[in-house]
Protein backbone atom coordinates (compact mmCIF):
# COMPACT_ATOMS: atom_id res chain seq x y z
CA UNK A 1 0.00 0.00 0.00
CA UNK A 2 1.51 3.40 -0.97
CA UNK A 3 2.37 5.73 1.87
CA UNK A 4 0.08 8.79 2.14
CA UNK A 5 1.73 12.23 1.83
CA UNK A 6 3.16 13.70 5.03
CA UNK A 7 0.46 16.34 5.50
CA UNK A 8 -2.24 13.67 5.36
CA UNK A 9 -0.38 11.46 7.84
CA UNK A 10 -0.17 14.41 10.27
CA UNK A 11 -3.84 15.37 9.89
CA UNK A 12 -5.27 11.85 9.85
CA UNK A 13 -3.05 9.07 11.25
CA UNK A 14 -1.65 10.89 14.29
CA UNK A 15 -5.04 12.09 15.65
CA UNK A 16 -6.56 8.64 14.99
CA UNK A 17 -3.88 7.03 17.20
CA UNK A 18 -4.52 9.48 20.04
CA UNK A 19 -8.32 9.00 19.86
CA UNK A 20 -7.98 5.24 19.58
CA UNK A 21 -5.68 5.14 22.62
CA UNK A 22 -8.27 7.09 24.62
CA UNK A 23 -11.07 4.74 23.56
CA UNK A 24 -9.05 1.62 24.37
CA UNK A 25 -8.06 2.91 27.82
CA UNK A 26 -11.63 3.86 28.72
CA UNK A 27 -12.97 0.45 27.63
CA UNK A 28 -10.00 -1.60 28.90
CA UNK A 29 -11.97 -3.42 31.65
CA UNK A 30 -14.28 -4.92 29.01
CA UNK A 31 -11.38 -6.10 26.86
CA UNK A 32 -9.58 -7.45 29.94
CA UNK A 33 -12.62 -9.52 30.94
CA UNK A 34 -12.88 -10.97 27.42
CA UNK A 35 -9.15 -11.78 27.33
CA UNK A 36 -9.31 -13.37 30.80
CA UNK A 37 -12.25 -15.53 29.69
CA UNK A 38 -10.30 -16.66 26.63
CA UNK A 39 -7.06 -17.38 28.52
CA UNK A 40 -8.00 -20.91 29.75
CA UNK A 41 -8.78 -21.88 26.16
CA UNK A 42 -5.34 -20.91 24.85
CA UNK A 43 -2.00 -22.62 25.62
CA UNK A 44 0.51 -20.59 27.62
CA UNK A 45 0.36 -18.45 30.73
CA UNK A 46 -2.42 -15.85 30.27
CA UNK A 47 -1.43 -15.38 26.65
CA UNK A 48 -4.49 -13.35 25.52
CA UNK A 49 -4.14 -11.02 28.52
CA UNK A 50 -0.46 -10.49 27.83
CA UNK A 51 -1.10 -9.80 24.17
CA UNK A 52 -3.89 -7.37 25.06
CA UNK A 53 -1.62 -5.56 27.51
CA UNK A 54 1.23 -5.32 24.99
CA UNK A 55 -1.06 -3.90 22.31
CA UNK A 56 -2.72 -1.41 24.66
CA UNK A 57 0.58 -0.31 26.12
CA UNK A 58 2.14 0.29 22.71
CA UNK A 59 -0.90 2.24 21.54
CA UNK A 60 -0.85 4.47 24.65
CA UNK A 61 2.95 4.79 24.37
CA UNK A 62 2.59 5.92 20.75
CA UNK A 63 -0.15 8.42 21.66
CA UNK A 64 1.85 9.84 24.59
CA UNK A 65 4.87 10.27 22.32
CA UNK A 66 2.74 12.12 19.76
CA UNK A 67 1.34 14.48 22.39
CA UNK A 68 4.86 15.17 23.72
CA UNK A 69 6.10 15.84 20.21
CA UNK A 70 3.17 18.21 19.64
CA UNK A 71 4.18 20.16 22.78
CA UNK A 72 7.77 20.38 21.51
CA UNK A 73 6.49 21.59 18.15
CA UNK A 74 4.47 24.38 19.83
CA UNK A 75 7.35 25.39 22.14
CA UNK A 76 9.74 25.50 19.17
CA UNK A 77 7.62 28.23 17.59
CA UNK A 78 5.22 25.90 15.78
CA UNK A 79 8.13 24.08 14.17
CA UNK A 80 10.25 27.13 13.39
CA UNK A 81 13.21 26.05 15.57
CA UNK A 82 12.92 22.26 15.52
CA UNK A 83 16.19 22.04 13.55
CA UNK A 84 18.13 24.15 16.06
CA UNK A 85 20.75 22.28 18.17
CA UNK A 86 18.76 22.78 21.40
CA UNK A 87 15.56 21.32 20.01
CA UNK A 88 17.40 18.54 18.20
CA UNK A 89 18.91 17.57 21.55
CA UNK A 90 15.48 17.81 23.19
CA UNK A 91 14.11 15.33 20.65
CA UNK A 92 16.96 12.88 21.34
CA UNK A 93 16.32 13.17 25.09
CA UNK A 94 12.61 12.56 24.52
CA UNK A 95 13.37 9.54 22.33
CA UNK A 96 15.68 8.13 25.00
CA UNK A 97 13.06 8.52 27.71
CA UNK A 98 10.32 6.82 25.69
CA UNK A 99 12.65 3.97 24.73
CA UNK A 100 13.56 3.44 28.40
CA UNK A 101 9.85 3.21 29.24
CA UNK A 102 9.24 0.80 26.35
CA UNK A 103 12.02 -1.58 27.39
CA UNK A 104 11.12 -1.34 31.07
CA UNK A 105 7.69 -2.60 30.07
CA UNK A 106 9.17 -5.30 27.82
CA UNK A 107 11.31 -6.59 30.70
CA UNK A 108 8.21 -6.78 32.93
CA UNK A 109 5.65 -8.15 30.45
CA UNK A 110 7.81 -10.37 28.24
CA UNK A 111 10.61 -11.06 30.72
CA UNK A 112 13.02 -9.73 28.12
CA UNK A 113 16.71 -9.41 29.00
CA UNK A 114 19.35 -7.70 26.85
CA UNK A 115 23.06 -8.39 27.32
CA UNK A 116 25.85 -6.58 25.46
CA UNK A 117 29.22 -8.19 24.80
CA UNK A 118 32.26 -6.96 22.92
CA UNK A 119 33.56 -3.44 22.42
CA UNK A 120 30.77 -0.89 22.63
CA UNK A 121 30.75 2.60 21.05
CA UNK A 122 31.43 4.20 24.45
CA UNK A 123 34.85 2.64 24.91
CA UNK A 124 35.94 1.85 21.35
CA UNK A 125 36.64 5.32 19.99
CA UNK A 126 35.42 7.92 22.49
CA UNK A 127 35.02 11.39 21.04
CA UNK A 128 34.76 10.17 17.43
CA UNK A 129 31.76 9.44 15.22
CA UNK A 130 30.82 5.85 14.45
CA UNK A 131 29.28 4.06 11.49
CA UNK A 132 27.13 1.27 12.94
CA UNK A 133 26.38 -1.67 10.64
CA UNK A 134 23.85 -4.11 12.10
CA UNK A 135 22.27 -7.37 11.02
CA UNK A 136 18.48 -7.25 10.73
CA UNK A 137 16.40 -10.12 12.12
CA UNK A 138 13.32 -10.37 14.27
CA UNK A 139 10.84 -7.78 15.53
CA UNK A 140 12.22 -4.86 17.45
CA UNK A 141 15.96 -5.30 16.84
CA UNK A 142 16.23 -1.75 15.49
CA UNK A 143 14.44 -0.48 18.62
CA UNK A 144 16.93 -2.36 20.80
CA UNK A 145 19.93 -0.98 18.92
CA UNK A 146 18.73 2.63 19.03
CA UNK A 147 17.80 2.23 22.71
CA UNK A 148 21.36 1.09 23.39
CA UNK A 149 23.00 3.87 21.40
CA UNK A 150 20.90 6.63 22.98
CA UNK A 151 20.55 5.44 26.57
CA UNK A 152 23.67 3.36 27.22
CA UNK A 153 26.28 5.06 25.05
CA UNK A 154 24.91 8.63 24.84
CA UNK A 155 25.07 8.70 21.05
CA UNK A 156 22.82 10.64 18.68
CA UNK A 157 21.86 8.20 15.92
CA UNK A 158 21.31 9.04 12.27
CA UNK A 159 19.36 6.12 10.87
CA UNK A 160 18.62 4.73 7.42
CA UNK A 161 15.14 3.14 7.56
CA UNK A 162 12.47 1.71 5.31
CA UNK A 163 9.86 4.28 4.34
CA UNK A 164 7.04 1.90 5.41
CA UNK A 165 7.95 2.57 9.07
CA UNK A 166 6.31 5.97 8.64
CA UNK A 167 2.96 4.23 9.02
CA UNK A 168 3.70 4.44 12.76
CA UNK A 169 2.84 8.09 13.52
CA UNK A 170 5.24 8.54 16.46
CA UNK A 171 8.18 7.13 14.50
CA UNK A 172 7.12 9.22 11.51
CA UNK A 173 6.97 12.53 13.41
CA UNK A 174 10.03 12.03 15.63
CA UNK A 175 12.47 10.64 13.09
CA UNK A 176 11.50 13.11 10.37
CA UNK A 177 12.46 15.94 12.74
CA UNK A 178 15.92 14.43 13.27
CA UNK A 179 18.63 13.72 10.66
CA UNK A 180 17.40 10.38 9.35
CA UNK A 181 16.45 8.99 5.94
CA UNK A 182 13.42 6.90 5.07
CA UNK A 183 14.26 4.89 1.98
CA UNK A 184 12.02 3.05 -0.49
CA UNK A 185 14.09 -0.10 -1.16
CA UNK A 186 13.56 -0.46 -4.91
CA UNK A 187 16.30 -1.36 -7.41
CA UNK A 188 15.34 1.46 -9.80
CA UNK A 189 16.10 4.04 -7.07
CA UNK A 190 19.47 2.52 -6.19
CA UNK A 191 21.64 5.49 -7.17
CA UNK A 192 19.33 7.99 -5.49
CA UNK A 193 19.32 5.88 -2.32
CA UNK A 194 23.10 5.77 -2.22
CA UNK A 195 23.25 9.53 -2.73
CA UNK A 196 20.86 10.10 0.19
CA UNK A 197 22.85 7.77 2.44
CA UNK A 198 26.06 9.65 1.65
CA UNK A 199 24.37 12.97 2.35
CA UNK A 200 23.12 11.70 5.73
CA UNK A 201 26.61 10.52 6.73
CA UNK A 202 28.17 13.91 5.95
CA UNK A 203 29.17 16.14 8.85
CA UNK A 204 29.04 13.60 11.70
CA UNK A 205 30.25 15.02 15.01
CA UNK A 206 31.90 13.36 18.00
CA UNK A 207 28.75 11.85 19.54
CA UNK A 208 26.94 10.85 16.34
CA UNK A 209 26.30 7.25 15.30
CA UNK A 210 25.30 6.63 11.70
CA UNK A 211 23.14 3.46 11.65
CA UNK A 212 22.52 1.30 8.61
CA UNK A 213 21.25 -2.25 8.07
CA UNK A 214 23.19 -3.48 5.00
CA UNK A 215 20.89 -6.46 4.43
CA UNK A 216 18.03 -4.10 3.56
CA UNK A 217 15.39 -6.06 5.49
CA UNK A 218 14.73 -8.66 8.16
CA UNK A 219 16.29 -12.06 7.58
CA UNK A 220 14.01 -14.83 6.33
CA UNK A 221 15.03 -17.98 4.43
CA UNK A 222 13.14 -16.80 1.34
CA UNK A 223 14.81 -13.39 1.37
CA UNK A 224 18.18 -15.09 1.71
CA UNK A 225 17.54 -17.09 -1.46
CA UNK A 226 16.29 -13.98 -3.29
CA UNK A 227 19.42 -12.06 -2.30
CA UNK A 228 21.61 -14.86 -3.66
CA UNK A 229 19.60 -14.99 -6.89
CA UNK A 230 19.92 -11.21 -7.26
CA UNK A 231 23.72 -11.43 -7.02
CA UNK A 232 23.73 -14.07 -9.74
CA UNK A 233 21.44 -11.98 -11.94
CA UNK A 234 23.99 -9.15 -11.68
CA UNK A 235 26.80 -11.51 -12.73
CA UNK A 236 28.38 -11.51 -9.25
CA UNK A 237 28.91 -15.24 -9.01
CA UNK A 238 31.75 -15.04 -6.46
CA UNK A 239 29.62 -12.96 -4.11
CA UNK A 240 26.67 -15.34 -4.63
CA UNK A 241 28.83 -18.29 -3.62
CA UNK A 242 29.95 -16.42 -0.49
CA UNK A 243 26.34 -15.58 0.33
CA UNK A 244 25.36 -19.26 -0.02
CA UNK A 245 27.86 -20.17 2.69
CA UNK A 246 26.19 -17.75 5.12
CA UNK A 247 23.14 -19.47 6.60
CA UNK A 248 21.83 -16.96 9.15
CA UNK A 249 22.19 -13.58 7.40
CA UNK A 250 21.27 -12.02 4.08
CA UNK A 251 23.95 -11.03 1.61
CA UNK A 252 24.86 -7.43 2.52
CA UNK A 253 24.26 -4.67 -0.02
CA UNK A 254 27.44 -2.57 -0.03
CA UNK A 255 26.20 0.64 -1.70
CA UNK A 256 25.08 2.40 1.48
CA UNK A 257 28.21 1.43 3.40
CA UNK A 258 30.48 2.64 0.58
CA UNK A 259 28.69 6.00 0.46
CA UNK A 260 28.88 6.39 4.24
CA UNK A 261 32.60 5.55 4.36
CA UNK A 262 33.32 8.09 1.62
CA UNK A 263 31.28 10.76 3.42
CA UNK A 264 32.78 10.08 6.88
CA UNK A 265 36.39 8.92 6.39
CA UNK A 266 37.34 9.76 10.00
CA UNK A 267 34.60 7.64 11.56
CA UNK A 268 35.18 4.30 13.18
CA UNK A 269 33.02 1.32 12.24
CA UNK A 270 30.97 -0.79 14.65
CA UNK A 271 29.57 -4.13 13.49
CA UNK A 272 26.60 -5.45 15.47
CA UNK A 273 25.16 -8.95 15.64
CA UNK A 274 22.45 -10.28 17.92
CA UNK A 275 20.65 -13.48 18.79
CA UNK A 276 17.43 -14.16 20.64
CA UNK A 277 14.91 -12.95 18.07
CA UNK A 278 15.92 -15.30 15.26
CA UNK A 279 12.87 -17.57 15.50
CA UNK A 280 10.40 -14.68 15.43
CA UNK A 281 9.93 -14.31 11.69
CA UNK A 282 6.13 -14.06 11.44
CA UNK A 283 3.15 -12.95 13.54
CA UNK A 284 2.43 -16.65 14.16
CA UNK A 285 5.98 -17.05 15.54
CA UNK A 286 5.48 -14.15 17.95
CA UNK A 287 2.15 -15.60 19.10
CA UNK A 288 3.75 -19.03 19.64
CA UNK A 289 6.62 -17.59 21.68
CA UNK A 290 4.49 -15.53 24.09
CA UNK A 291 5.35 -15.13 26.93
CA UNK A 292 8.84 -14.81 25.52
CA UNK A 293 11.32 -15.25 28.42
CA UNK A 294 13.97 -14.08 25.97
CA UNK A 295 17.62 -13.32 26.52
CA UNK A 296 18.89 -11.17 23.66
CA UNK A 297 22.65 -10.98 23.24
CA UNK A 298 24.14 -8.11 21.23
CA UNK A 299 27.73 -8.45 20.07
CA UNK A 300 29.74 -5.35 19.09
CA UNK A 301 32.99 -5.33 17.13
CA UNK A 302 34.92 -2.10 16.69
CA UNK A 303 37.16 -1.19 13.75
CA UNK A 304 39.21 2.04 13.92
CA UNK A 305 39.18 4.21 10.78
CA UNK A 306 42.81 3.45 9.97
CA UNK A 307 41.96 -0.26 9.62
CA UNK A 308 39.16 0.31 7.10
CA UNK A 309 40.22 -0.61 3.52
CA UNK A 310 40.40 2.24 1.02
CA UNK A 311 39.62 0.61 -2.34
CA UNK A 312 36.04 0.00 -3.46
CA UNK A 313 36.39 -3.74 -4.13
CA UNK A 314 38.50 -4.17 -1.00
CA UNK A 315 35.73 -2.57 1.04
CA UNK A 316 33.09 -4.82 -0.52
CA UNK A 317 35.18 -7.92 0.25
CA UNK A 318 35.77 -6.58 3.75
CA UNK A 319 32.00 -6.18 4.31
CA UNK A 320 31.37 -9.75 3.16
CA UNK A 321 34.21 -10.96 5.42
CA UNK A 322 32.57 -9.28 8.39
CA UNK A 323 29.14 -10.64 7.47
CA UNK A 324 30.62 -14.15 7.32
CA UNK A 325 32.07 -13.55 10.79
CA UNK A 326 28.66 -12.38 12.05
CA UNK A 327 27.05 -15.47 10.50
CA UNK A 328 29.53 -17.74 12.31
CA UNK A 329 28.92 -15.93 15.61
CA UNK A 330 25.15 -16.36 15.23
CA UNK A 331 25.56 -20.06 14.46
CA UNK A 332 27.61 -20.48 17.65
CA UNK A 333 25.36 -18.40 19.91
CA UNK A 334 21.76 -18.64 18.72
Amino acid sequence: MPLPPRWLRRLLLAPVVVVLAFLVVTTLPVWALLAAAASPLVPGRLRPLRLLWIGCFYLVWDAAALLSLFVLWVVSGFGWRTRSPAFQRAHYVLAGWFLRVLFWQARWTLRLRIDVVGTDPDTALPGRPELVLCRHAGPGDSFILIHGLVNWFNREPRIVLKDSLQWDPAIDVLLNRLPNRFIAPTPERGEETVRQVGHLATGLDDNDAFVIFPEGGNFTPKRRLRAIARLRSLGLERMALRAERMRHVLAPQPGGMLAALDAAPDAGVIFVAHTGLDRLLTVADVWRELPMDKRIVMRFWSVPPEDVPTGRQERIDWLFDWWARIDAWIAANR
